[in-house]
């Protein structure tokens, strides 16, 4: 199974324009690219989508709101 780059899920989370929690976030994940699907990064690989949204909120790709947090390109690296 190839792994999917952390990037499309901050795309993901754009293109939804809503705010998610962890909980919500971590079942969208599971449902646009599977229950078993892995995930990596520019540092970090074979991560699970729970393992994925801790790596993204302590790196600070998160942007939080009154109901919960979402992401802005800004906080997207382009590379």
């Amino acid at each position: 199974m190839p792994s999917i780059h952390g990037h499309e899920v901050l795309q993901m989370m754009l293109a939804a324009g809503e705010s998610f929690t962890t909980g919500s976030l971590t079942a969208g994940i599971k449902a646009k690219f599977g229950a078993d699907a892995r995930f990596h990064t520019c540092s970090a690989v074979d991560l699970t989508a729970e393992q994925l949204v801790q790596f993204l909120a302590e790196r600070g790709k998160f942007v939080a709101r009154a109901e919960g947090f979402t992401t802005s390109e800004s906080k997207i690296c382009q590379h």
